[in-house]
């Protein structure tokens, strides 16, 4: 079961996570728990490998959003990248960054089982 501290070791801006959801600890891990599902991190994935730029803007800029307003940093930073490159529509290959977002993701998951 996730918690403040794993959190905290994770790289996430805990006290900012915290203070956009009231203060409420447990909402707060709900809700971290809860972003893990978001169906954006596979629909930029497949976006990426279709080379479908516009998706996969729309899926980034999605989780830019929740992974901002969690405050968890370790996800958060590699997506407002990607978020600006593919708003920028950079021509490039986005494999690499799509690798740390989810490899980032699935650290963060070990921490809720």
């Amino acid at each position: 079961m996730i918690d403040i501290n794993s959190l905290r070791e994770f790289g996430a801006d805990v006290d900012s996570g915290l203070a956009c959801c009231m203060n409420n600890e447990a909402f707060y891990l709900k809700l971290v728990e809860k972003s893990l599902g978001d169906p954006a991190f596979d629909n930029l994935k497949r976006a990426i490998s279709e080379k479908d730029l516009d998706a996969a803007f729309d899926a980034a800029h999605g989780l830019k959003g929740v992974m901002g307003n969690l405050a968890l940093t370790p996800i958060y930073d590699p997506i407002v990248e990607i978020t600006e490159l593919l708003r920028s529509r950079t021509d490039m290959d986005y494999n690499d960054l799509v690798e740390v977002i989810c490899s980032k993701k699935e650290e963060l998951s070990g921490l809720c089982e």
